[in-house]
């Protein structure tokens, strides 16, 4: 909080406005490969992203047709930690799976 600005005689003492600035939000996307299945982009985004079913199937439609698609708007701590979280699951499955991070 701010600090109290001491007034007059006889006035009432009032606090400076305090403001928070919203951290920076990023984009995650997913980048399309020749490898890695439709499905394991799907279990990703239901997992990992906690996409329903059916945006998990637009987004990986997304990344097949356009080359990317987006998984998920977070701070960049969040984003970091998840786009970790694909890279080592997609390695496990011998995917070559990618993740991309954009300021949003």
């Amino acid at each position: 909080m701010g600090d109290l600005i001491p007034k007059e005689e006889g006035e009432v003492l009032t606090r400076d406005e305090v403001t928070t600035d919203e951290p920076p939000m990023y984009r995650v996307l997913l980048l399309n490969d020749d490898y890695t299945t439709m499905d394991f982009v799907v279990l990703i985004l239901e997992s990992v992203f906690r996409k329903s079913p059916q945006d998990a199937r637009q987004v990986m439609l997304s990344v097949h047709e356009k080359g990317a698609g987006v998984a998920g708007v977070y701070t960049r701590e969040v984003a970091e930690t998840k786009i970790a979280v694909v890279h080592h699951l997609a390695a496990q499955n011998e995917f070559p799976l990618k993740c991309a991070m954009e300021p949003d």
